[in-house]
């Protein structure tokens, strides 16, 4: 069904999402964004944008603890 070389792709797509977008995704929700952001984290240019945005962002998760 799959040769050598189509069956290592599939299996570097699926670590790439568990080594990459899972800890991103975490990331994302503890600062309190959607943890969906973290599928940004695949494209090469806009990762390094997702690093920004998350870096100097006002976190909504700490704006609630700021408040009580």
């Amino acid at each position: 069904m799959f040769g050598m070389p189509e069956l290592l792709i599939m299996i570097t797509i699926a670590s790439m999402g568990l080594v990459v977008v899972w800890p991103a995704g975490r990331i994302c929700r503890r600062a309190g964004f959607s943890p969906w952001l973290g599928l940004l984290a695949i494209v090469p240019l806009v990762s390094l944008v997702l690093l920004w945005f998350i870096a100097y962002a006002d976190w909504p998760s700490q704006r609630v603890q700021t408040r009580s």
